[in-house]
């Protein structure tokens, strides 16, 4: 299962945050997500296999401090699709500055 842990510390790393959800079961992977830049952007991923200690782990984990922040914890859900309609970007639209002769 993958879990969605935000409001992290940008402090935390991601082995420190893979050790506080090991606690309740296998932990797969953990991820803090990052800018282009490398800095943290205060939330990331923890994946588990086995969904009954996901589950504890998100009950467990919700709303506790961790290097002095509150996390949220919850499950990720699948990032939705980007619609590719006419708002910003290329293509379609008036090109010639909105006069027509």
């Amino acid at each position: 299962m993958n879990i969605y842990v935000g409001n992290i510390a940008y402090s935390l790393s991601e082995a420190d945050m893979k050790e506080a959800f090991e606690a309740y079961g296998a932990v797969e992977s953990a991820r803090i997500i990052s800018d282009h830049d490398g800095r943290s952007k205060g939330f990331g991923f923890i994946e588990m296999p086995n969904a009954d200690e996901a589950r504890n782990a998100i009950e467990e984990m919700n709303g506790k401090e961790l290097n002095e922040r509150r996390l949220t914890v919850n499950e990720a859900k699948p990032r939705e699709e980007r619609s590719s309609g006419s708002r910003g970007g290329f293509g379609g639209g008036n090109r010639g500055g909105g006069r027509r002769y």
